[in-house]
């Protein structure tokens, strides 16, 4: 779908979920989602990532290298699904990379390439994504990719309404079209 210097991104298939899964269901990369989930729930994130792209054209994609075609994590854009709060319907920039593959600017190679796929392939006025405030290299990645803090879009993220777990709190940042 989108090639960079490094990366592909594309659809997921349905062999890619353990591999997923042993990627990003550990400790370090759950700590800013509530932890380590079981398996289902993972399977369900490629899933729901399967019928977006199905229904929408795109979605948060398999991020593989070039060169050995190793899965790396998850990079793209899909529409807000988040009723009652101020980014329901926008279009979310989101990734996970796996640690091994941290401070390498992977994050950053396929979050440029989503943002400017979307622009070329969406009507998307503007583009957001969001984290919880402790997740500073998350929303460090979304200031060094052009996107400007908005306060006016935060909101308490649906999985936590009945928990005073911090981890909850999204701030939110975004970009509009150039």
């Amino acid at each position: 779908m989108i090639e960079t210097p490094r990366l592909r991104l594309r659809a997921w298939r349905e062999d890619d979920k353990p591999a997923f899964a042993g990627l990003v269901n550990t400790p370090a990369m759950m700590a800013h989602f509530g932890g380590v989930r079981p398996r289902v729930e993972i399977d369900a994130l490629i899933d729901a990532q399967m019928a977006k792209q199905s229904a929408d054209g795109h979605c948060m994609w398999a991020v593989e290298t070039r060169g050995d075609g190793a899965l790396v994590g998850i990079c793209g854009l899909r529409i807000g699904g988040h009723p009652d709060t101020p980014v329901d319907g926008m279009y979310e920039l989101g990734w996970r990379i796996a640690e091994r593959y941290w401070g390498q600017g992977i994050a950053r190679e396929a979050a440029e390439a989503s943002r400017d796929w979307g622009w070329a392939n969406t009507p998307a006025r503007t583009i957001a994504a969001w984290t919880n405030p402790g997740n500073a290299p998350s929303w460090g990645l979304m200031f060094r990719i052009g996107m400007t803090r908005r306060p006016d879009l935060d909101f308490r993220h649906p999985r936590f309404l009945e928990s005073d777990d911090p981890i909850g709190d999204m701030i939110v940042y975004a970009i509009d079209r150039p």
